[in-house]
This record gives C-alpha cells, structure tokens and sequence, in this order.
C-alpha cells in the first residue's frame, strides 16, 4: 500500500487492524489510538479517498490501496503547513492535541469537497469525532477563518481580473 505517497510493505496477519499497522509498525504515531470501537473518530484517515476509522478496518483491506494521514497533506508534499493547519495553530483550536491530527484530516477533506461549508456541513462533518477538552468552538472558528480567507482571495483575484 501506499503510506502518504510512500509505497510500504509489509506481511500482515489475517485480523491486524489498519490502526495498528499504522503506528505499530510503520510507525505513524499521529494515528490515534483511544477507543478502538470506532466511537472516538481518533483514528481517522483517508483510504483511498475516503474518511475511515483505522481501527475499524482490516490492513488486509488496505492491501495495494493509499492511506493518508495528516502527514501527509502538507501544500507541498514535504511537510508544509495547509491552510487549516495554520489556522489550527493560530486559533487554538487543539488544546492537549491528542484529537487534532484527525480533526486537522477531516476539516482539510471537507474543505478540499467544499471549500465553503456552512455550519451544519462542519458540525456533520466532525461529528464522528470526540475532542475531551472541548475545543470544538476554536475547530469552528479555524474553519471559518480559512473559508473566509478563501472567499477574500477568490474575490480578490475576481476584482484583478477586470481590471
């Protein structure tokens, strides 16, 4: 399979959980691991373009797929900050921390379908998951933020273009 643009093999066992594969032996710790029942949303990332509970899926279901993290949705492929994980970091908006690569993951995923979501979108959204130190109001306004800087830079670039 592919780990964030990275071909990675390895033999698995007919019951190894996604999750486990991924932190235990490809080592990518911003997996989280919480509830393993699927009710935390921790463990969240794209397979195959998709948003999934890694502990709710087989890595034998992974087999010659893509698996993306939030490593691995950096603007520039090595690592650079997107747009949400900036206003992540200047709004708040991850208190202890342990929730935010899933959270960062699912918003960036919403606003790459929809880069104007309404509230009701965000909170549908995020709903999977569970951040315990309740930053769910900075969550917001980071979104916010990057839609609004969005709709400024569309605008913008609107006015240029009839000038």
């Amino acid at each position: 399979m592919k780990v964030n643009g990275q071909t990675r093999r390895r033999e698995v066992k007919d019951n190894e959980l996604l999750l486990d594969l991924l932190r235990e032996r490809l080592e990518v710790k911003s997996v989280k691991a919480a509830c393993w029942r699927g009710e935390c949303g921790l463990c969240t990332v794209l397979l195959n373009g998709e948003l999934v509970k890694s502990c709710l899926v087989l890595a034998v279901e992974a087999s010659g797929g893509e698996v993306v993290t939030v490593e691995g949705i950096g603007e520039d492929g090595g690592g650079g900050l997107t747009a949400i994980q900036r206003a992540f970091m200047e709004h708040g908006a991850s208190q202890c921390g342990f929730c935010t690569p899933a959270f960062v993951l699912t918003t960036h995923e919403l606003l790459r379908r929809n880069p104007s979501p309404t509230e009701s979108e965000l909170t549908e959204a995020v709903s999977g998951l569970i951040c315990r130190c309740g930053t769910y109001n900075q969550i917001r306004e980071a979104v916010a933020a990057v839609t609004a800087h969005d709709k400024r830079s569309v605008s913008k670039k609107l006015v240029e273009s009839t000038r």
